[in-house]
């Protein structure tokens, strides 16, 4: 987490009921923190995402929730795929799959060095509570294997037809990239309009994402997340997976 430690007593406490009203998203301080307190019970956690809010912090901060203003988002339809990327893809060196393993995609974006940071805000409070959402067919993750191993993948939230990504790591080349190109693909079939990114970064914006106001953002939120959604393991919902008009049109191209 890179922004700077606030004074908890700054924002409104949060009771820890299973079911919560958040604070209206657009009462956040110009960084995007909106409040403090309460857990990360699935109940929680649950209410936080159909209202614009996501958790964020670091070991020994409180428990802080935000909604920033812009908002980071990708549309599926319009991810951008270098052909240097589509070369990658297409030598079919990386297996891609969709939940086969939650808990060792989301302990490995703990765990993985980044660039710029010291720590990870990923805590084990935060591990165990998307567990539990992955457990309750919320929450879910693509694995990225090379040679059996996982090397990249990524996890986040569903709610009808929006998914809210949360983090993902590389331990080989363009392994966090593919496993992103393949779920945007597949979403985009799904009818899902948006992928919530949440905070800019430069991974994500090469590929197409954009900030957008957090007005339409919310608007987005509201139009999609009440929609039939995908709850359970998508490995058997969508066990056709990578497969997508976009896998079929790039990467199983001849010629």
């Amino acid at each position: 987490m890179n922004s700077e430690s606030p004074e908890a007593s700054d924002f409104p406490y949060l009771s820890e009921d299973e079911r919560i009203e958040f604070p209206d998203p657009r009462k956040a301080d110009p960084r995007g923190i909106l409040c403090y307190g309460a857990n990360l019970s699935p109940g929680v956690l649950l209410s936080a995402y159909s209202q614009g809010v996501f958790p964020w912090f670091s070991e020994g901060d409180p428990l802080l929730w935000w909604s920033p203003n812009p908002r980071f988002v990708l549309f599926p339809r319009e991810i951008r795929v270098s052909e240097s990327m589509r070369k990658v893809l297409r030598k079919g060196e990386y297996r891609l799959t969709l939940d086969a393993d939650f808990r060792g995609v989301i302990e490995a974006c703990a765990s993985t060095p980044r660039p710029g940071q010291d720590g990870t805000w990923i805590t084990r409070d935060m591990i165990e509570g998307y567990v539990r959402l992955h457990e309750l067919g919320f929450a879910h993750s693509v694995e990225t294997r090379k040679e059996g191993v996982l090397v990249g993948g990524l996890y986040g939230v569903s709610l009808g037809r929006f998914f809210c990504g949360e983090s993902m790591f590389s331990r080989a080349s363009n392994a966090s990239k593919a496993a992103l190109i393949a779920l945007a693909w597949r979403l985009a079939d799904e009818g899902f309009p948006v992928i919530d990114s949440q905070v800019r970064t430069d991974h994500v914006a090469s590929m197409g994402g954009r900030n957008i106001p957090r007005a339409r953002y919310l608007d987005l939120l509201r139009q999609c997340r009440d929609l039939p959604g995908l709850r359970g393991p998508w490995n058997r919902l969508l066990p056709d997976f990578p497969e997508s008009e976009g896998w079929r049109s790039v990467v199983l191209r001849r010629g």
